[in-house]
């Protein structure tokens, strides 16, 4: 069964064919591994900050900061506003430093800084970052799809995987940058058409948005108190911080994209491109589930639909069940958030231009997936194949490598989105294992740029205790109550925050006392 119209379906084949073609015409350029890289460092600024916005801007946040938005508030939001500090770290200190060294991989100096283990560490970190952004975004398009066309989810990540994978393997880096160019521009005027169409479908307009947000407390950016066990706004910023500082300073989809610019000037340009693009935008995708929350609050038929079928797929029974119906009954906001912004694009959005939106969420997916693949390909090759396995490995034989493991990167992504089938709320799982994967490797990163000093014994003290402190802080919810005094008692958030600072402190101390 599909509920989407023929016009629309036609509108996201075209698009998904158009992105196979753009990775078919970049294909004739990958003659080396250099080339598929680092698009022989000649992309202009802009299109590499527009491309690293697309990237930010994935399926998670077009879907999932709108269902935190209806489900809660703008508490979110401070991730956002944590990006202009973290962008200026990056031109000051990240941006120099590895257009300096030359070195494609964002890992390779970590070996000539600290021994073959802390490059193999954050490879690790890394890879396994990428494979839940990728699976958690495989799996955002798929519940999105679903909703609009009634196909099988697996299914969905199938299809669009494949495409995914051939436009990516062929065209390189230089396809993703210049696809991920359109897919940013296609994601934020998608943004603009459902905030125009939600607010035209609230009789009182942006008044009546602003009126009942105002009453329910829906604007509020979290409790500015030190509360550290809490979503608060400074837990949000912290968390936001510490993890745009590792997308800036050590996530190789970032710093893969300042080697194909054409000057170090024109690196940082990309940076802060994306940082004044993305958050006046990540604004509207917060404004978009205001808007949501106002329209279903005044139509609680609606509403009430949407409950059920959350109610349904999570306890696995029949839509009129006597137990899906008390289920639903007691549903928080919270509980079916995800569920709304689908929902509203398949009854209310317009034939022809839900098509043009499913495109854009579609691409929101897309862009993020394949500079992950790309990036994480890249990675394999120089830190694992041609580290352990091939030294002398050809331009050609590199080349057939990168092709390899990016097949094997999507694959395994769309494994992962797969088995996050069921889950309640996409932002929050995306939230939770990155800061468990990156608090490690940002803290390892820090530690060799900022203390000089830092010998190869202290680093690996620092990381062993960094990694021991995420453990606990990740798992400590395990312990038994009688234990409770025990257990993790700050928010999941703070996960990188304090794994990053606990391996930086660590090493320096470590430094301390040896010197003694």
């Amino acid at each position: 069964m599909t509920n989407l119209p023929l016009l629309d379906i036609a509108i996201i084949i075209v698009y998904l064919i158009a992105m196979v073609l753009v990775g078919i015409y970049f294909s004739r350029k990958n003659t080396s591994a250099d080339q598929f890289t680092t698009a022989a460092g000649k992309i202009p600024g802009w299109a590499i900050g527009i491309s690293i916005y697309a990237t930010f801007l994935s399926s998670n946040t077009f879907l999932g900061v709108p269902g935190k938005a209806f489900g809660g508030n703008w508490n979110a939001f401070a991730f956002s506003l944590s990006m202009p500090f973290a962008a200026w770290f990056a031109t000051k200190y990240f941006v120099p430093f590895y257009r300096s060294t030359g070195e494609v991989s964002a890992y390779t100096n970590l070996e000539k800084r600290f021994g073959t283990w802390a490059r193999t560490y954050a490879v690790i970190c890394f890879l396994l970052t990428q494979l839940a952004r990728i699976g958690s975004i495989f799996f955002g398009i798929s519940l999105t799809l679903q909703a609009l066309t009634g196909y099988n989810m697996v299914t969905i990540m199938v299809v669009v995987g494949i495409c995914i994978v051939i436009y990516t393997v062929m065209g390189g880096i230089e396809a993703v940058i210049w696809t991920e160019v359109v897919q940013g521009i296609l994601k934020t005027l998608g943004a603009v058409i459902i905030i125009y169409l939600v607010i035209k479908e609230v009789p009182g307009g942006f008044s009546d948005i602003l009126k009942l947000g105002s009453e329910d407390h829906k604007f509020s950016l979290g409790t500015v108190e030190f509360d550290f066990v809490s979503s608060s706004f400074w837990v949000v910023l912290l968390y936001g911080f510490f993890i745009n500082l590792n997308n800036f300073g050590m996530d190789q989809n970032y710093v893969q994209r300042y080697h194909t610019a054409t000057s170090p000037g024109e690196a940082n340009k990309s940076v802060w491109l994306c940082v004044w693009i993305y958050v006046p935008v990540s604004l509207m995708f917060f404004v978009i589930g205001t808007c949501l929350y106002t329209y279903y609050m005044q139509n609680p038929e609606l509403l009430q639909t949407i409950k059920l079928q959350a109610a349904s797929e999570q306890l696995g029974l029949a839509l009129n069940d006597s137990e899906v119906i008390r289920f639903a009954a007691g549903m928080k906001p919270s509980d079916y958030a995800d569920k709304v912004m689908p929902h509203f694009m398949v009854h209310m959005i317009p034939t022809g231009l839900l098509g043009l939106i499913v495109s854009a969420i579609l691409s929101a997916a897309m862009s993020t997936i394949s500079s992950g693949m790309n990036a994480s390909a890249t990675v394999f090759t120089e830190d694992i194949y041609k580290r352990y396995f091939n030294p002398g490995s050809t331009e050609k034989n590199s080349l057939r490598i990168l092709y390899i493991a990016t097949v094997i990167v999507g694959l395994t992504g769309m494994l992962c989105g797969i088995a996050m089938i069921g889950i309640k709320s996409l932002l929050d799982v995306w939230w939770t294992l990155s800061g468990i994967f990156a608090g490690g490797m940002l803290g390892l990163f820090l530690l060799g740029l900022i203390s000089k000093n830092v010998t190869n014994k202290d680093a690996l003290t620092g990381t062993l205790t960094g990694i021991l402190v995420i453990l606990w802080m990740t798992f400590s919810y395990l312990i038994p109550d009688q234990y409770s005094y025990l257990k993790n008692p700050l928010h999941a958030n703070m996960i990188i925050v304090v794994g990053t600072l606990s391996i930086f402190l660590a090493g320096n101390l470590s430094l301390k006392l040896r010197k003694k």
